[in-house]
């Protein structure tokens, strides 16, 4: 799982574009936030990213995915962390 995820890590920071199903976009965080989905015999884990950073890629949260939706105490706590970052950049 690490090497998958150091994977994905790694071609986003070349400037790949990643599609479904390794990542989806969730705009309804913000524009330029987006998933990535992975997922092994212990389980489905999730790791949240943006992309239009000065600094780069920046992963702000990162979870172990029990049900079907993203929890909303993972929602909010990805929030705060975002917002935590893209105020640091202004």
């Amino acid at each position: 799982m690490r090497k998958e995820l150091g994977k994905a890590i790694f071609d986003l920071q070349n400037a790949e574009i990643l599609g479904m199903p390794l990542s989806r976009p969730l705009p309804s965080l913000e524009r330029g936030a987006a998933e990535l989905r992975l997922r092994d015999r212990s389980g489905i884990y999730r790791a949240l990213y943006y992309t239009r950073s000065l600094k780069g890629v920046l992963i702000f949260h990162a979870f172990v995915k029990k049900s079907r939706a993203i929890p909303k105490h993972e929602m909010d706590l990805a929030k705060k962390r975002l917002k935590e970052l893209m105020d640091e950049e202004t």
